[in-house]
């Protein structure tokens, strides 16, 4: 018996701390396990971003909402026990910690004093005071101060102090107002009136109060707190040193410190834990309000009220609290007595709310209070519904349900019924849907009437008087009550429950598949996730109107409005001013919506829930820019990187505290990408980023999708690597051109040079077939001369005989001269055409005449193929003029030029070539000149054109003209120059 006293003591000693250290629902806790790596938290404050700073014996640390970013000595702080950090101009937070080394935060960077070595010249004993004004920063010691140090610009200078004091005097200083230089003082242990010291010019003033020992004093504006022992006094300040009282207060146990926070309310916080809150702005009203006690257990160092009236708590050995301005302020309008009770159930009946918890207990809430009713039986019992008509209230216990009279407080067990559900019925009666099937019950009989057996009915709705839907865990059915039948109507989904929103038109709560639209036909509609409910697992369904309902699920509430068969969806949770996200069931009356969650009555008022920002008048900050290996936090300065150092990471913040750490971004690069992207890491990184010039764009999406009121902008620059520029690309479109150039003129050089060899050998083999040629003629020519001479000599003609042998000797030497050039002049080819035929003519006994003839526009030294005429002279004796019986032969040789070519004529007065045109063509002579035509074109590019002429057949006279047209080729040494 004794052990069991002891463990029921126990038991309630864990309950009663458990009730207090969650005194107010809907409170974070952040502590070690969140990244605050210290318990013991001193001062708290806010920079010009929004982010929260919290002193501790750890350091300090920045918190935004998603993560505790610590500094400490590995930053370069000196001393990590850290009382407070105060902004001060320029974006940064003034380091105080405990007994000097102070130092200042700088875009992200700690300065401290060996940074800045005008940080050394504070010096304190004791206690820091400090006090802004502006862009400067005034620090003073609380206990005999000798100097006000100015901190501006990242100087120090020195404002002394000199307050004629004696060895017995002890003066406290507090208040200090720069706007007119008075410092405030009181000695500590002379029970005198205080001082207000000029500190411009040394002068002190009595004032009309005086202060005891040891009180500390707090001070806004025109008006001091005075905290002593369990004593606070309020008193407003009147031309300088004139003070009077507005009010007093004395709690029941001593206040170790008092906060005031920016909206002018007082906290007065215990020295064995808990603070009081004095929820009244003292500067608007007369007097201090009746304080609100919170927080119990938890010695509390600090509190601050953010620029979103959210509120913080920085404890002794306890971490951190935060709790939203929205839901504190509907916790302390709405002070509802036992609101940490798990509520399971709730229904409304007039003006009183009915609650079911999930023990056997209920509560009856009305004008702001709720009284508890203990169903008794089992305490492990939960209320799975509430049904109230009249003064009769069911609460639906899971087993054996308890009747209730609300008028005479008369309990009656309900036996043997495991309730899953209740739906109102008939006039007088209620629906239990049960694990062995559906029953009617009427309250005021205590009667019993079974609708539909054999089946686990979780929910249930009346729809005609004789027709009701029933629901089990996997299918809805429709029951006919008056002969008993069912019929399936919905397949597969499990309502956990149904409510009409007007004639032929419901709507279902289900387990696992959302709200489900549906008529007597069949389902219209369903509404999940996609369409911007929270979940699909629904727990209960509220009619506001036939086009407005709520539902009830494990994360928060949802307000449904449907038009035109279209849905707008309003999701609400904990950071609306709900207790808890688990939400087991709402009733509306007014503007007022009640919610029954895990952590209590939720009370709401519908406008206001509607009228939030759809905004959050935020911006994201970007932290920091990590570009390659080096780390920005300078944003400021021009922002740039350079290939291959192209990857950026940016470390950003959305200070969004109401949303308690449901952050996400939405992001895109600009110039980069016109597509938005969203994530929730606060490390947003792009890789591999081309050269050019960018502007990177973030907003912050909070809770319910909420989204920062404007984008957050930064321009940055990524400049190309050498290889990457315009002119190092242009050069290589130089080098690339030269090279191609290169190859092409090397490709054509090649084929050129292979060209030239072939040309090379083939100009050496036509040189060879010259040489043949003229091999050939030479032979050719001494053999018709000795055919000659021996023919003289058969004769007997030795005279004949030995001019002919004078002049052919002559003609040997010339031939064998001409033979090895290629060229040779017209004057020199004339003199050896008129040997070559005085020769002939000797030898023919002048049977034939001749004549040669150079035109006047003929320059004699242009220079022809050397012997090309020769065999054509000769042939014109041999086939021409030889043979000659009835007339002397005559052969003209003629040079003219026709202006674009040397014309070369042979002509002679013959039997012409007629039918001996085949021979004259073809003998050796003509061969050897045509061979000697084609070698000239091919190996010194010498155009000569050949032509022979019947006079016979042309102009009605005997002979045969032969012509050569030799085209001159100017600045060759080849064919015929002038």
């Amino acid at each position: 018996m004794k052990k069991i006293t002891i463990y029921y003591l126990f038991f309630f000693i864990l309950l009663a701390v458990s009730l207090c250290n969650a005194q107010i629902p809907g409170m974070v806790h952040y502590h070690e396990g969140d990244g605050l790596n210290s318990s013991y938290t001193y001062g708290l404050n806010q920079d010009e971003d929004g982010f929260i700073y919290i002193g501790s014996d750890n350091g300090f640390f920045r918190f935004d909402g998603t993560e505790f970013k610590q500094f400490g000595s590995k930053n370069g702080l000196k001393n990590i026990e850290i009382l407070n950090c105060f902004p001060i101009p320029g974006n940064r937070m003034f380091i105080i910690s405990f007994l000097n080394d102070f130092a200042y935060l700088k875009k992200g960077r700690i300065i401290n004093s060996d940074l800045n070595p005008e940080l050394k010249k504070i010096k304190f004993t004791y206690t820091t005071n400090i006090h802004t004004k502006g862009n400067t920063v005034y620090l003073y010691e609380g206990n005999n101060p000798q100097n006000i140090f100015v901190y501006k610009n990242e100087k120090i200078t020195t404002i002394p102090i000199s307050l004629n004091q004696t060895a017995s005097d002890s003066y406290f200083a507090f208040g200090l107002d720069m706007t007119n230089g008075l410092l405030y003082i009181s000695d500590r242990y002379k029970k005198k009136n205080m001082e207000v010291y000029n500190v411009f010019t040394g002068k002190k003033t009595v004032c009309n109060i005086s202060i005891e020992t040891n009180t500390t004093v707090a001070r806004k504006g025109d008006f001091f707190i005075f905290k002593n022992g369990r004593k606070v006094d309020l008193y407003k300040l009147y031309h300088q040193s004139y003070f009077k009282k507005i009010a007093s207060y004395t709690a029941h146990e001593n206040i170790h410190r008092l906060a005031i926070d920016k909206n002018s309310r007082i906290w007065a916080c215990f020295e064995n834990g808990g603070v009081l809150y004095f929820k009244n702005p003292f500067m608007e009203t007369k007097g201090l309000s009746d304080p609100i006690r919170l927080m119990d257990g938890y010695i509390i160092h600090d509190v601050l009220t953010d620029r979103d009236n959210n509120l913080w708590f920085s404890t002794r050995n306890n971490g951190l609290f935060f709790i939203s301005d929205l839901f504190f302020r509907n916790y302390i309008h709405f002070p509802v007595k036992n609101s940490l009770s798990h509520i399971t159930a709730i229904t409304k009946n007039g003006s009183r709310i009915y609650l079911g918890y999930n023990e056997a207990k209920g509560g009856i809430y009305h004008n702001g209070i709720i009284t508890d009713l203990h169903l008794g039986g089992n305490s492990k019992l939960e209320n799975k519904a509430i049904f109230s008509d009249g003064n009769t209230t069911i609460f639906g216990l899971s087993r054996d349900p308890v009747q209730y009279n609300t008028k005479t407080g008369e309990k009656r067990v309900l036996q043997g019924k495991v309730i899953k559900n209740m739906v109102p019925y008939t006039s007088g009666s209620v629906l239990f849907c049960t694990l062995e099937g559906l029953v009617a019950y009427n309250h005021h009989t205590g009667s019993y009437k079974k609708l539909m057996m054999g089946d686990r009915i979780y929910t249930a709705l009346p729809y005609t008087k004789d027709s009701i839907f029933a629901g089990t865990f996997k299918d809805l059915y429709k029951l006919n009550t008056a002969t008993k039948k069912k019929k399936l109507f919905l397949e597969g989904y499990y309502f956990t429950d149904i409510k009409k929103l007007s004639n032929n038109l419901y709507a279902g709560a289900t387990n696992l598949n959302g709200v489900i639209l549906f008529n007597n036909s069949g389902v219209i509609k369903k509404i999940t996730e996609s369409n911007g409910l929270p979940t699909r697992q629904i727990k209960k369904i509220e009619i506001e109107n036939e086009k407005i309902f709520w539902v009830s699920t494990n994360y928060g509430l949802s307000r449904i409005e449907f038009k035109d068969k279209k849905f707008k969806i309003n999701n609400f949770t904990h950071t609306d001013g709900l207790p808890s996200n688990v939400v087991a069931g709402c009733v509306i009356s007014g503007d007022t919506v009640y919610a029954g969650t895990s952590k209590g009555l939720g009370i709401l008022s519908i406008k206001s829930l509607l009228s939030q920002q759809k905004s959050v008048h935020k911006k994201v900050i970007i932290n920091s820019v990590k570009i390659g290996n080096n780390h920005f936090f300078d944003l400021d300065k021009p922002l740039a990187g350079k290939t291959p150092d192209n990857s950026l990471t940016f470390n950003v913040s959305f200070p969004d505290f109401a949303s308690q750490g449901k952050i996400s971004y939405r992001y895109k690069v600009e110039g980069l990408s016109e597509d938005w992207q969203t994530g929730s890491s606060p490390n947003i990184t792009f890789n591999s980023i081309p050269p050019g010039d960018y502007t990177f764009k973030i907003f912050g999406l909070g809770y319910n999708g909420r989204k920062s009121y404007v984008s957050t902008d930064l321009h940055f620059e990524i400049k190309p690597a050498f290889w990457q520029t315009w002119w190092f690309k242009l050069l290589l479109v130089f080098i690339g051109a030269a090279v191609l150039s290169m190859l092409i003129t090397l490709y054509f050089q090649k084929k050129r040079n292979k060209k030239l060899e072939t040309l090379y050998y083939e100009k050496k083999i036509a040189e060879l077939e010259l040489q043949a040629i003229k091999a050939q003629i030479n032979p050719h020519f001494i053999y018709n001369c000795l055919n000659s001479i021996h023919f003289l000599l058969y004769k007997k003609d030795y005279n004949e005989a030995e001019n002919y042998l004078n002049t052919f000797s002559v003609m040997i030497r010339k031939t064998l001269h001409y033979s090895e050039k290629t060229f040779m002049p017209i004057k020199e080819e004339a003199e050896y055409l008129s040997l070559y035929l005085n020769m002939e003519k000797l030898r023919l006994k002048d049977l034939f005449d001749y004549k040669i003839t150079v035109s006047e526009n003929v320059n004699e030294s242009w220079t022809v193929p050397s012997l090309l005429i020769q065999p054509f002279v000769e042939n014109a004796i041999k086939h021409g003029v030889a043979n000659l019986q009835d007339r002397k032969g005559n052969i003209e040789v003629l040079f003219r030029y026709t202006g674009t070519a040397l014309c070369v004529i042979i002509e002679d007065n013959g039997t012409g070539i007629g039918k001996k045109r085949h021979a004259s063509a073809n003998s050796f002579g003509v061969k050897l000149s045509e061979k000697r035509i084609e070698t000239f074109r091919q190996l010194f590019a010498t155009n000569i054109i050949l032509e022979i002429t019947d006079l016979q057949e042309k102009e009605k006279r005997p002979g045969t003209q032969i012509t050569l047209y030799i085209t001159p080729y100017e600045n060759q040494n080849t064919g015929m120059h002038h």
